[in-house]
C-alpha cells in the first residue's frame, strides 16, 4: 500500500465538504476520484499533498514514497524555453553526465594515484548513470514533449509566451519526467487533443508506479482506472473496476436502495394504517393487536432515504420548425491566417437528423470551421449553403454569446423580450440558477456556470441546426449525461467539435476527422472510428501518394456518394459535382483506386447500416421488455394496494380466514414484485 486515507473530514465556513472519507491506493494501482462539481475532489487532493490540513482523520504514505501533483491550471513563471524547462527535471542526470565527461578528459593527463582515484570515482559515476537510465534522458524528454502535443519547431518557444493550456502541458511533462512513486493528476486531459490523450493513456497504463486521477473524461477513466473512488455528499464509496463498471454498479445499487427504502416505507405506512384502524374499533382484542403491531414497528431499523441523483438540470431542445433534408452544403472551403494554412478544398454535406462530430488535433481549424459556417469569420475560398428553413443555434466554448456586464436575468430578458419574469426564472432554474443566483454577473460565473448559461440560451433559441464548440468543457459527468440525453432526443441536426470521446460515442451518428489536410468521413460513433481509422488513413494516404507522388493531395474532402452512405473522394482523389447533381467525375489518373475505395467504403457503410438496424431492433426488444415489466409491476402494486385496503376494512380485519387468504396472496405478490424489481433494474441499466 502506497497511500492510505482514513476518516478524512474537512469543513469550510461550517459547511461539511468531506465526511469520514476512507480509501487506500496500492503500489502500481491506477485509481480515479469522481463526483459532481463542488463535491470536494480537488480539496481531497490538496489534503493528500499537504496543501490543506484535514480537520480530522489520517493521511499516510508508505515509507520513502515520492509523489508529483498536477493542478488543473498552471502559471509557470520561467525564462526557459519549453525544451529547457523540461530538461531541468533531468538536471541531476545532466550534471552527472557532465562530471563523467570531465573525468574522461582528466584521465587523459593524470597518472599514478590521482588517476587510480579518478578511475574509482568514474566507475561509481558510470554505474550510477546506468542505474538512473542516464543514456536515455534526451530521448525521454523529447518523447514526452512530442507525446503531449509539442512539435520540434515549438521546443524553442519561451514559456512566457505560452497560453495557459500550453503551460499546463509543460507542467504535466515535468511531472511525468520526475517518475515519482505516485502521480496525482487533477483534470489532466483538459488541454490535450485526442492524440495527446491517447499517448497519455498508454504512458500511464505502462507507468511503473501508482496513479491517482481526478477527471470528468469518462473514456479516459475507462482506459486508465482500475478503482473508482466516488465522493457523494461528502462521503466516499469505492468501486473495483473502471468507470463503466462504476456507473453500472452505482445504478444497480441506487435501484436496489430505492426499492428497499420504498418497500420499507410502504410496509411502515401499511402497518400504521392497520394499527390506526384496529384502534378505531375500540375493542380490547383489536387494541391489543394494535399494540403488538406497534412494538414490532418500533423494532424496525428505519432506512435513511437514499441520496437522489442530481437530475434536476433539465434540457429540452425543441426546433421551432423542421428544416429541409439538405441542411448544409460546404464546397471547396479554405482558410489561412497569414502564412499558416489551416485547411483548403474542404467539402462535405450534412442532412437533417444527423449528429456529426468534427474531430482532429489542436490547431487544425475545427473551431474556425464552425465560426465560418456561423458567419463569424469569412472564408478565404469556397462556399457554404444552408438548406431550406435552417435556423442555427451556436454554442461557443469561449462563451462569446454571453455578455459579461449583464446579469443572468438580463441576459435572457434582453435576447428574449417576449418572455415574462416567471418564464425567465423557470428557464434559469432548469439549469440550476435559482433565487438570487439570477442576479449574478455573467463575468463573475465559473466556467461550468457559463457553460450552463450558454446551454440555457441555446434551449430558448428553438434552432433546428445546432453548432456546438466543445459543449462538455467544464461540465461535470452528470451534466454531460443530461446534455447527451437531450441531444439524442433532439429532432433537429447537430454539428459539433469535441475532444470528449465518451460524449462522441454516445451522441455521434457520423464523424468527420480533420487530419493530414483531409476531412475523412466515418459513418458511426467513436468506437467505429477507432476500429476503422488506421486502415482507412493508410489506404487514403497510399492513394494520395499514387495519384501525386511528389506531394500530399491538395484536395482533401470526402462526401456522400450513394444512398448507402458510401463515401467518394473529392478533389485530387475525384472531381466532384454538386450534391444536387448527385454525380462524380473521377480523375483519370486515379480512377481504379477511387473505384476500389468507393466500393470498399460502400461495403463498410452497408455493414454499418445493418449493424445499426440490429442494434435498433435489440433496443426496441429491450424497451418492450421494460414496458412489459413496468406494466406487471403496476398491476401487482395496484393489487397490493387493493389488499391493503381490504385488510383495513373492519369486516375483513375480524375475519381470520379472509385475513389469512389475503396475507398469503400478499406474500406471493411481494415475492413476484421482488423478482420484477430485480428484472426492471437489470433492464433499466
Amino acid at each position: 500500500m502506497i497511500l492510505s486515507c482514513h476518516d478524512i473530514c474537512k469543513s469550510f465556513d461550517g459547511k461539511d465538504i468531506l465526511q469520514n472519507v476512507s480509501f487506500h491506493i496500492e503500489n502500481n494501482e491506477k485509481a480515479a476520484i469522481v463526483g459532481i462539481n463542488g463535491a470536494g475532489k480537488t480539496t481531497l487532493l490538496k489534503l493528500i499533498i499537504g496543501e490543506l490540513s484535514a480537520d480530522s482523520g489520517e493521511i499516510t504514505f508508505a515509507r520513502d514514497t515520492t509523489f508529483g501533483y498536477l493542478a488543473q491550471n498552471q502559471n509557470i513563471d520561467s525564462s526557459h524555453t519549453i525544451y529547457e524547462e523540461l530538461k531541468e527535471v533531468k538536471r541531476e542526470t545532466i550534471n552527472l553526465e557532465e562530471k563523467i565527461r570531465s573525468a574522461e578528459e582528466q584521465m587523459k593527463v593524470l597518472k599514478g594515484d590521482e588517476l587510480n582515484r579518478l578511475m574509482d570515482d568514474y566507475a561509481t559515476m558510470t554505474h550510477r548513470f546506468q542505474l538512473i537510465d542516464g543514456y536515455a534522458w534526451k530521448s525521454e524528454v523529447t518523447g514526452v514533449a512530442k507525446g503531449l502535443g509539442f512539435v520540434e519547431e515549438e521546443f524553442d518557444k519561451q514559456i512566457s509566451t505560452l497560453s495557459g493550456g500550453q503551460k499546463t502541458r509543460v507542467a504535466l511533462g515535468k511531472l511525468l519526467l520526475q517518475n515519482p512513486n505516485l502521480i496525482i493528476l487533477d483534470e489532466p486531459t483538459n488541454h490535450l487533443d485526442m492524440n495527446s490523450i491517447r499517448w497519455l493513456e498508454n504512458y500511464l497504463l505502462n507507468y511503473k508506479g501508482a496513479v491517482l486521477i481526478v477527471s470528468h473524461d469518462r473514456y479516459f477513466l475507462d482506459r486508465i482506472a482500475g478503482r473508482i473512488i466516488e465522493i457523494d455528499q461528502g462521503r466516499s464509496n469505492v468501486f473495483s473496476g473502471n468507470y463503466t463498471f462504476y456507473a453500472s454498479e452505482k445504478e444497480r445499487q441506487r435501484a436496489v436502495a430505492w426499492h428497499t427504502y420504498i418497500s420499507q416505507q410502504q410496509e411502515i405506512r401499511h402497518q400504521k394504517e392497520v394499527i390506526a384502524k384496529l384502534k378505531s374499533f375500540n375493542r380490547e382484542k383489536s387494541i391489543k393487536r394494535a399494540e403488538s403491531r406497534e412494538k414490532m414497528l418500533d423494532k424496525i431499523e428505519v432506512l435513511d432515504k437514499p441520496a437522489e441523483i442530481r437530475d434536476d438540470m433539465h434540457i429540452t431542445l425543441t426546433p421551432s420548425c423542421i428544416s429541409g433534408n439538405d441542411v448544409l452544403h460546404v464546397e471547396d472551403l479554405g482558410k489561412s491566417f497569414g502564412d499558416a494554412t489551416l485547411f483548403r478544398d474542404i467539402s462535405f454535406d450534412i442532412r437533417r437528423g444527423e449528429r456529426v462530430a468534427i474531430i482532429g488535433d489542436n490547431g487544425t481549424g475545427k473551431t474556425t470551421m464552425l465560426k465560418i459556417i456561423n458567419q463569424l469569420l469569412p472564408a478565404d475560398t469556397g462556399k457554404i449553403v444552408l438548406g431550406t428553413k435552417v435556423a442555427i443555434g451556436y454554442y461557443d466554448q469561449e462563451h462569446h454569446v454571453l455578455h459579461d456586464d449583464k446579469n443572468l436575468f438580463e441576459e435572457i430578458s434582453d435576447d428574449y423580450p417576449t418572455l415574462n419574469n416567471t418564464q425567465i426564472r423557470n428557464t434559469l432554474a432548469a439549469f440550476l440558477f435559482t433565487g438570487d443566483d439570477v442576479y449574478k454577473r455573467i463575468g463573475d460565473l465559473s466556467g461550468g456556470e457559463k457553460g450552463r448559461m450558454s446551454l440555457a440560451k441555446l434551449m430558448l433559441s428553438e434552432a433546428n441546426f445546432l453548432l456546438l464548440d466543445e459543449p462538455t468543457n467544464h461540465l461535470d459527468i452528470t451534466s454531460k449525461e443530461v446534455l447527451e440525453s437531450a441531444l439524442c432526443g433532439y429532432e433537429g441536426t447537430v454539428l459539433y467539435v469535441s475532444h470528449d470521446r465518451y460524449f462522441i460515442n454516445r451522441t455521434a451518428t457520423r464523424i468527420l476527422d480533420l487530419t493530414h489536410g483531409m476531412l475523412v468521413n466515418y459513418i458511426g460513433n467513436y468506437d467505429y472510428y477507432l476500429e476503422h481509422q488506421p486502415q482507412t488513413m493508410e489506404r487514403l494516404l497510399a492513394e494520395g501518394a499514387a495519384a501525386s507522388p511528389s506531394s500530399v493531395p491538395a484536395a482533401n474532402s470526402f462526401q456522400y456518394g450513394t444512398s448507402q452512405d458510401a463515401l467518394t473522394p473529392a478533389g485530387a482523389f475525384a472531381g466532384t459535382s454538386s450534391p444536387a447533381e448527385g454525380s462524380s467525375s473521377p480523375h483519370p489518373t486515379s480512377a481504379p483506386a477511387v473505384s476500389a475505395a468507393a466500393s470498399a467504403v460502400a461495403s463498410s457503410g452497408q455493414s454499418d447500416w445493418k449493424a445499426q438496424k440490429e442494434e435498433q431492433a435489440r433496443k426496441r426488444k429491450q424497451e418492450n421488455a421494460l414496458k412489459k415489466c413496468e406494466d406487471q409491476i403496476a398491476e401487482l402494486e395496484a393489487r397490493m394496494n387493493e389488499i391493503n385496503g381490504e385488510m383495513s376494512k373492519p369486516e375483513i380485519a375480524t375475519d381470520l380466514s379472509k385475513l389469512r387468504t389475503l396475507s398469503d396472496e400478499q406474500t406471493m405478490l411481494q415475492a413476484q414484485l421482488d423478482t420484477l424489481y430485480d428484472e426492471w433494474a437489470e433492464l433499466s441499466s
